[in-house]
């Protein structure tokens, strides 16, 4: 059976749990061609598991000061392009469309009426999902921005009947406490992100962001995008100060680092997701970064819940 598997690349979480289902299908021996969508080919990450990817632009949202910008994601969308990329894509050769809400792949297996399948955190949402900040136009991007024949969602709790564990790249690492807080927080701005945390002189932070350079500030530790890096960081870490996006969430349950959230302002699956979190008892949440909510987290955090997901990708 030949593959199209479609990876909506613009944050990280989706890139990682490719590369568990990469590893995956090598050991079955299965065919399958990779393309990858949402964010400039040059910038995407570590894509040695991937071998010879196809990338599309595609569809993404824009970001800025940890807010969706309406405005800029539709000066800056490509319609025209995006169809013809839809149009031009060649799957003749394959048996069957999966998409982790991958919008060019998704929309030319409904051109070409080949079987598409859904497999990510956006098929998830649904009746009894929880869910945050979202409208009848969120909803209908949702269910429109890569449809699928059949979808198969992810979620750390079993909402509905079509939901399993997250699909999880973490290495064989020990998980070790080395006193340092990970901070991953992309969609903020990174100066202002240092110096709130200078602001905590008695705390060891570890910072990571695309395009940084790697230094000190002060308590502050600088590193650019570096998976194993990253990893190797979230292995040893006291705790993780990130956005909450899906994956790096799940990433923290398994290892039970303690966790303090800030969702991106107006996305709805963010939103949803701290919604979540607060719900299952998985973090603390704030809506707004601040010095006031990570003293108050630095102070009571607790591990997470002793919940371990099991591989769905194999």
């Amino acid at each position: 059976m030949k593959i199209l598997y479609g990876v909506q690349a613009t944050g990280h979480g989706h890139i990682s749990r490719a590369r568990a289902m990469a590893s995956a299908f090598r050991k079955q021996n299965a065919q399958v061609t990779w393309l990858f969508s949402g964010r400039e080919r040059d910038k995407l990450p570590d894509m040695t598991p991937f071998a010879d990817f196809e990338h599309r632009e595609g569809l993404t949202f824009q970001t800025a000061h940890g807010r969706i910008q309406h405005r800029d994601t539709i000066l800056k969308a490509q319609p025209v392009r995006f169809l013809k990329d839809v149009m031009q894509l060649d799957l003749s050769g394959y048996d069957v469309v999966v998409t982790d809400f991958e919008p060019v792949t998704a929309w030319a297996a409904q051109r070409a009426a080949v079987p598409a399948i859904g497999i990510g955190h956006q098929y998830a949402f649904g009746p009894g999902v929880p869910n945050a900040g979202s409208n009848m136009v969120t909803r209908a991007i949702m269910r429109q921005f890569a449809p699928a024949q059949q979808s198969l969602g992810l979620h750390w709790y079993p909402y509905r009947d079509n939901v399993l564990p997250p699909i999880l790249d973490l290495p064989d690492l020990p998980q070790t406490n080395a006193g340092h807080i990970l901070v991953y927080l992309p969609f903020e701005n990174q100066d202002r992100v240092i110096q709130l945390l200078n602001t905590l002189p008695g705390t060891e932070f570890v910072l990571y962001a695309g395009g940084m350079a790697q230094g000190r500030h002060g308590n502050v530790a600088c590193y650019p995008t570096d998976n194993m890096g990253f990893k190797q960081h979230l292995a040893s870490c006291r705790g993780v100060l990130c956005n909450s996006g899906f994956e790096l969430v799940s990433e923290c349950l398994q290892w039970r680092k303690p966790l303090l959230t800030r969702p991106l302002a107006g996305q709805t699956e963010q939103l949803s997701n701290a919604l979540a979190i607060e719900q299952l008892g998985y973090g603390h949440v704030m809506y707004t970064l601040t010095v006031e909510a990570i003293e108050q987290w630095l102070d009571s955090m607790t591990p997470a819940p002793a919940e371990p997901f099991p591989d769905v990708a194999q």
